[in-house]
């Protein structure tokens, strides 16, 4: 394979409208080397240094145009930075470069320059010799698109791919994932998959159908919450409908006619089957209840003459002659025996009474009503009245109206509920179909050698074996739910995934080795060449470093542009102590802690 040479899509020149506080970076074709030098024995064991090579790779995301951030440093510390312009220049694939202008001041409004030769310093040309000034923030991201031109990612803007371009220490903590893809795994899986060279539209129609699916289920959800979770069978509800329709229509025939004959049939037969026959029994408890109540009167008023004290008087008296002596008990303890019984008789009686009054009561109220009812229905049936029934047989249509109404909405809501369950079958149906168009379209790039997959996957595993001595695998594989998972692991000596790759070093090693390989496999295409990679030798040893410098070194005589950020102590140790790991011309900024001076910006840490 012809890899391509210098010249494309790389990074020219970072410098702003003060470069007394801000030195211009000065980019070079191959290797770009960040050193921060730490001079100063007391900063030494520091873990930071706040000296500024990880916040280069901030800038060139916000020359790269990177959206407005609060955390960002620029806009946290906007006292410090308010009155600075900052120009990214880049070279395009043609040779000629482009000038990126954003000021602080105003961080939405971008200016653009193509020009011919690189390395300028536009930073005094008046706004009006630009080619394009103050364009609004999205607009200059689609000019800036395309300008690029990195065909290879579309349908993606430039913007998705830069955050493997642009690791900073935060985006060495997963391989795939990274810290600016919070969102859901639909932003960002079928972007990544279409990179590695799978079909990315089959992966987002799928996610697409998924959040349909979602979004139906929750819609048949809310109707069926609606309908009080008692949903019943439309057939029986077009039934019911159905029998109201009918009897809604025979009454407006009637009211429409100002006929009413149907009607009097009607009542006429809950009349006499009903209301006489209420009347008959009524007035049958009411006879057997007032005859009971005369029983009662009677027994009351027997009972005040059933002891007459004159004649039990002389009676007593005679005895008292007849047994002298033998009559133990007075006259008066006898009166008040006869009482005694008398008075709980009448007690009894008197209760029993008062309940059959109670019930004659009832009686004769529920009689009144009944005799108005028969009363008005007489009165309906003589056609005494005609408004009089042209007005009940209206509210009788009100009811039923408003029970058809409510018939229909709930008709209308199983007929929408039963849309939605075809609908949810279909798209059950469509997802179906896309995931095992996926997990087609997966077993095909995995099993090709030729494929792009298949170059990345051993470009990948080059770059790991030659710095630890260990294969590396890159697998992409379909899970139950038909998403991709992405997974790159290392290899033990018999070849299988082992747990090396979770510690912070080698997962580091893995981020460096996936961006290297996917941009030596883009080489061909329209695909940006500069990868940005932040303490890119930390906690490796001497001799890891060695080999990982071999392989950048490699991959920057292939015509990529890496830009790789290390504290002097990183540095691997060399048997020659004057042979310098860097040339010159390959360190672009040097950084150290001896004053301000030695900072990024010439300026008090922030």
């Amino acid at each position: 394979m012809l890899w391509s040479t210098w010249g494309q899509m790389k990074l020219s020149r970072l410098y702003s409208s003060k470069p007394d506080l801000f030195e211009p970076v000065e980019f070079v074709q191959g290797l770009n080397v960040v050193m921060a030098e730490i001079r100063l024995p007391e900063n030494r064991n520091k873990d930071t240094h706040n000296l500024g090579k990880t916040t280069l790779g901030r800038l060139l995301d916000f020359g790269f145009l990177a959206k407005r951030d609060p955390k960002f440093f620029l806009f946290k510390h906007t006292e410090l930075f308010q009155d600075f312009i900052f120009f990214l220049e880049i070279e395009l694939e043609d040779a000629s470069f482009v000038t990126i202008r954003r000021g602080m001041e105003e961080a939405t409004k971008i200016s653009f320059k193509r020009h011919e030769a690189g390395h300028q310093d536009l930073s005094g040309l008046p706004l009006a010799e630009w080619d394009h000034q103050d364009m609004p923030f999205e607009r200059a991201r689609d000019l800036l698109d395309g300008l690029l031109d990195w065909r290879a990612l579309k349908p993606w803007a430039f913007r998705k791919g830069l955050g493997y371009l642009l690791r900073s220490q935060d985006d060495f903590r997963d391989v795939f994932h990274l810290r600016k893809f919070a969102a859901a795994h639909s932003d960002w899986k079928p972007f990544l998959a279409h990179v590695l060279g799978f079909d990315a539209q089959l992966v987002a129609q799928h996610y697409e159908k998924e959040e349909q699916l979602t979004e139906k289920q929750s819609t048949a959800q809310t109707i069926k919450n609606e309908l009080g979770g008692s949903i019943e069978d439309i057939s029986k509800i077009e039934g019911i409908l159905l029998l109201k329709q009918k009897e809604a229509e025979k009454k407006q025939k009637l009211l429409d006619a100002f006929d009413f004959r149907a009607q009097d049939k009607d009542s006429t037969k809950q009349l006499v089957d009903n209301i006489d026959e209420r009347i008959a029994s009524l007035n049958a408890e009411r006879y057997s209840l007032n005859q009971n109540k005369k029983k009662i009167i009677t027994s009351l008023e027997e009972d005040q003459i059933l002891f007459n004290p004159d004649s039990a008087q002389r009676l007593f008296e005679e005895a008292g002659v007849l047994f002298k002596g033998q009559i133990k008990k007075d006259f008066q303890q006898l009166i008040a025996f006869n009482r005694a019984i008398t008075d709980e008789r009448r007690g009894y009686l008197q209760e029993e009474r008062a309940e059959v009054e109670a019930e004659l009561k009832r009686i004769n109220s529920e009689l009144n009503t009944l005799g108005k009812r028969r009363s008005e229905m007489l009165s309906f049936l003589s056609g005494t009245d005609i408004f009089g029934k042209y007005k009940q047989v209206s509210d009788e249509m009100v009811t039923l109206r408003a029970d058809i109404t409510s018939l229909e909405r709930q008709r209308g809501s199983l007929h929408r509920l039963q849309e939605l369950r075809t609908e949810i079958r279909a798209l059950t149906e469509e997802r179906g179909h896309l995931q095992t168009q996926i997990e087609a379209d997966v077993e095909k790039q995995n099993s090709d050698q030729n494929s792009l997959f298949s170059a990345i996957r051993v470009f990948f595993s080059e770059v790991v074996e030659e710095v630890i001595d260990r294969k590396a695998l890159l697998s992409v594989s379909p899970n139950q739910a038909g998403h991709l998972e992405f997974r790159a692991e290392i290899l033990d000596e018999s070849g299988n995934a082992t747990s090396a790759d979770l510690g912070h070093t080698y997962r580091k090693l893995l981020c460096i080795a996936f961006d290297l390989a996917i941009l030596r496999a883009h080489l061909d295409d329209k695909f940006p060449r500069f990868v940005y990679h932040d303490g890119v030798f930390e906690s490796l040893d001497d001799r890891k470093k060695e080999n990982l410098l071999t392989v950048i070194r490699r991959y920057a005589d292939l015509g990529l542009q890496p830009i790789i950020t290390l504290i002097d102590s990183d540095l691997p140790l060399r048997p020659d102590d004057d042979e310098a790991v860097f040339n010159a011309d390959e360190i672009v900024v040097t950084l150290h802690d001896e004053s301000e001076r030695g900072r990024l910006f010439k300026m008090r840490a922030w």
